[in-house]
């Protein structure tokens, strides 16, 4: 019997839709289109000064041209517990942190590291496109759990409660949320982390947006609103989205310690330690002060607002305001099976990934569609690009969509 070429674990993931039209859009501009890209979750600011100028002191000294530890340098893990008592009011030993090659090495190593073949992971939907493709690489069941517009993009108690059988180890909680932007108030963070603890199931949650909010509204910490969890618990983070570091590839999962114990050996066959500098850089970032995702706060508020606004002119599109990270996660399942004109003659697409090819053909738009985070019938647009940009690129959609027929 001949062997596949590509074992079929890997063949069966798929590819990141979001990295994929970031990707697109970058080479159609790169070959002079003038394409606007709403697809990457990347902040368009550059990274903070003292930060770069930390990774280049360190790349000139002798001791980190060599191999660190597999879990971390000691002073960044002890650094990064100090900033998860400092942000999330949650207390660690610096044993109980593995540094990571960017957050998703940290969600790949978490769910290798707790999932069993056909443990179930409940995922609230709409979910960032690695969550599921994670769980299945470890041989676990993503079991979706879809809240749409009418409840702000939050699930509730109930819909986790009727999506719990007997293989659930885990529930995925991630506020704020990517592609929504949704936050979760402190009362339902300590409600869905009770409900967990009662059930017995691991929490692994997301906390990489954790200082991006609006309008007032507070982060959460479910380690810290539900108490009851324990060390069943597993906090994710990273540098990239507080400190406009995407590039930089840093991360981290804190957790008990017999799992960051297992994480860490895990990792030291995968990738070994992350980059010395690239560390340097980042316990700069993580020990110093808050003032430039402050100032990227500001810009990202009032893109926020313009977009939601552009946005919910069309007719056909519901966009409600994000409260967290800089994404909106527009409704558009009202356009769908409209006919639109085109350069060609007409097209009448019936899905969101239909949609969101005819808006990149026709107007040189790029946006990612729902189908990338769970129901088609949603297009995700992430406002973290210049302000001229983003007016252009909201009267481009306004003037194509706004013909709908």
């Amino acid at each position: 019997m001949p062997f596949a070429r590509v074992s079929q674990r890997i063949s069966a993931i798929a590819e990141s839709a979001t990295l994929a039209v970031d990707a697109k859009a970058k080479a159609l501009k790169a070959a002079g289109r003038p394409v606007i890209g709403f697809g990457a979750g990347e902040p368009d600011f550059p990274t903070p000064d003292y930060i770069v100028q930390a990774a280049i002191e360190a790349a000139s000294q002798p001791r980190f041209h060599r191999y660190s530890p597999a879990g971390g340098l000691p002073e960044l893990k002890k650094a990064i517990a100090e900033k998860t008592l400092r942000d999330s009011g949650y207390s660690v030993d610096p044993s109980q942190v593995l540094v990571t090659n960017g957050g998703k090495q940290a969600v790949y190593n978490t769910f290798a590291t707790l999932v069993d073949p056909g443990d179930e992971v409940i995922v609230p939907s709409p979910f960032w496109t690695t969550y599921p493709e994670a769980i299945r690489l470890a041989g676990g069941v993503p079991v979706e759990v879809f809240a749409g517009p009418e409840q702000d993009y939050l699930v509730t108690v109930d819909q986790l409660e009727a999506a719990v059988t007997d293989r659930t180890k885990i529930l995925l909680f991630v506020s704020p949320s990517n592609p929504t932007g949704a936050v979760y108030s402190p009362g339902q963070v300590a409600e869905i982390g009770k409900w967990a603890a009662a059930k017995g199931l691991w929490v692994v949650t997301d906390e990489i947006y954790e200082h991006l909010t609006y309008d007032g509204v507070p982060f959460t910490s479910i380690a810290t609103a539900a108490p009851e969890l324990g060390d069943k618990v597993v906090i994710l983070n990273g540098v990239a989205k507080t400190y406009a570091m995407t590039g930089w590839r840093v991360g981290w999962m804190i957790g008990p310690a017999d799992v960051i114990k297992a994480a860490t050996n895990l990792q030291s066959h995968a990738t070994s330690n992350v980059s010395n500098i690239m560390q340097i850089a980042a316990l700069a970032a993580v020990s110093g002060p808050l003032t430039a995702v402050d100032e990227m706060k500001v810009a990202f508020d009032r893109r926020r607002k313009a977009i939601v606004a552009g946005l919910n002119a069309i007719e056909g599109v519901e966009c409600p305001t994000p409260k967290g990270a800089f994404y909106v996660y527009a409704d558009v399942r009202a356009l769908l099976g409209k006919e639109f004109p085109t350069a060609s003659g007409t097209a009448t697409p019936q899905t969101s990934a239909e949609l969101a090819a005819l808006i990149l053909d026709e107007v040189e738009v790029a946006v990612v569609p729902g189908e990338a985070f769970g129901p088609s019938g949603f297009l995700r647009l992430s406002y973290a690009l210049g302000d001229d940009d983003l007016a252009t690129g909201v009267q481009r959609l306004q003037d194509f969509l706004g013909k709908a027929q």
